[in-house]
């Protein structure tokens, strides 16, 4: 029990108000676009989320990516922060295997950045599939 709040409600109660992401039809827009990103190219976590319909919630891929389901097997390392940047620290474990797996797929990552013509347009490509 908190002194300024009060008790904390059953987790019954607290589990029916938390949404489920799988439900989400946001976030299955946007699990839909980075799914169709082609092995060998990028896209940035803003031009996913135009091309879910949703301009303007670059944050809302990011948090799209955290939540997914693992059993969707997203590529994630193929979303990356504006002008191809690896958004992870430098050196991190995390930036480490993005750049692992981009350059295992034949993309150049030199600093942390990948080239231009590796960049796909999401919002082009869903609507030619």
């Amino acid at each position: 029990m908190h002194k300024l709040f009060g008790p904390s409600p059953p987790a019954a109660r607290r589990a029916r108000h938390r949404s489920v992401p799988e439900h989400n039809p946001a976030l299955q827009d946007i699990w839909h676009v980075i799914a169709a990103i082609p092995r060998g190219q990028v896209s940035t976590y803003g031009e996913v989320a135009r091309a879910a319909g949703l301009p303007g919630r670059a944050r809302m891929t990011a948090y799209a990516l955290r939540v997914a389901p693992e059993d969707l097997a997203l590529p994630w390392h193929r979303v990356l922060g504006a002008g191809g940047r690896i958004v992870f620290p430098a050196g991190s474990r995390h930036f480490r295997e993005q750049a692992r797996r981009l350059r295992s797929e034949g993309i150049q990552v030199t600093q942390g950045k990948v080239p231009a013509s590796a960049l796909v347009d999401a919002a082009q490509r869903r609507h030619n599939t």
